[in-house]
């Protein structure tokens, strides 16, 4: 995403019958769409959701399609041609009001295939969208999504060992959220694939939102996440630095210092708590990229080098890119 005040073999019949409009509009047919919760989400409104897919995009040969009203979270799964049994789970981003489809969702799928990696997008609830506990909400879908990619290991053809997640943006605060309170309860469990684990391996954050607290973080994610009037205890309670401990997973962390919609004080941030709980970790601030970049960079630009620099680290830490 550029910014954020602007701003799913064939798919299982099952799951087209449910979601037939985020079938047609969001993905090809090749993709399989996966429902997170069997009926309703945790929460539901009283009053109906409606979906609405915006394309920002001028030019028709690349989208970049923004997601509002997520009725029903899902998976969108991303096959290799070849797949090395590894998988991520992708977090678009968007301030957490909105979902950055192609930017941060199938753009990334699309080079993690071409390295033989099974690609989870997970469009996950927007929290001011009338779900009750609106603070947990994206945490219950991005824990549950992880409980069911090892759940399905088989079906997948993946790894379960071998599963990480890569957020941007504000979802790379609930990438981050999910690498530190992956064993926090946030929901009841619903059925047999509650009994997984919901740790990733490895992390990867673009670009995030990591902290709630001032002076830098970015207050439209939070007012979005925590409602208006939140207080600083609620701030840090969700403040991705603060959550950090011993079993935090290997955590890599991306920014551009001329960043001006999300310091790159947050990546510093949870750089130093990892370093503080000798937790693995891996920190590149580039000179230029702005907010948003995505794999969209010029390749002159040394921003550019950040999915190989993942790759790397991944792997260093048993999540493998071919």
């Amino acid at each position: 995403m550029t910014q954020f005040t602007r701003r799913t073999t064939l798919a299982a019949a099952a799951a087209l019958t449910i979601l037939p409009r985020l079938a047609r509009a969001q993905t090809s047919a090749q993709d399989e769409v996966v429902p997170l919760w069997p009926g309703a989400a945790p929460g539901a409104p009283a009053a109906p959701i409606h979906r609405k897919v915006a394309d920002q995009s001028r030019d028709p040969a690349k989208p970049d399609r923004w997601v509002t009203g997520i009725d029903r979270p899902v998976l969108v799964v991303k096959r290799p041609a070849r797949p090395n049994g590894s998988a991520m789970l992708i977090v678009p981003g968007g301030g957490y009001g909105f979902l950055s489809y192609d930017n941060e969702g199938t753009s990334q799928a699309a080079w993690l295939n071409a390295r033989g990696v099974t690609a989870f997008i997970l469009l996950y609830r927007l929290p001011g969208e009338g779900w009750s506990k609106r603070e947990d909400v994206p945490l219950q879908d991005a824990q549950r999504a992880m409980r069911l990619i090892r759940a399905g290991a088989s079906r997948f053809g993946i790894d379960p060992g071998k599963v990480g997640v890569l957020g941007f943006s504000a979802g790379g605060h609930l990438a981050g959220s999910l690498a530190t309170r992956h064993s926090e309860r946030v929901y009841q469990p619903v059925d047999q694939a509650d009994s997984q684990s919901a740790a990733p391996q490895v992390a990867g954050l673009v670009y995030p939102v990591v902290s709630l607290l001032a002076p830098f973080t970015h207050v439209g994610s939070r007012d979005n996440l925590l409602g208006p009037g939140s207080t600083p205890a609620m701030q840090k309670a969700r403040s991705v630095e603060e959550r950090v401990d011993g079993a935090t997973c290997p955590t890599f962390l991306v920014h551009a210092a001329d960043d001006g919609l999300v310091p790159p004080a947050n990546s510093i941030a949870l750089f130093q708590a990892l370093q503080e709980a000798k937790r693995a970790s891996a920190l590149h601030i580039f000179e230029n990229g702005g907010h948003g970049f995505g794999v969209r960079l010029p390749a002159t630009m040394q921003a550019a080098a950040w999915p190989s620099l993942f790759t790397s680290f991944a792997a260093t830490h048993g999540v493998t890119a071919s």
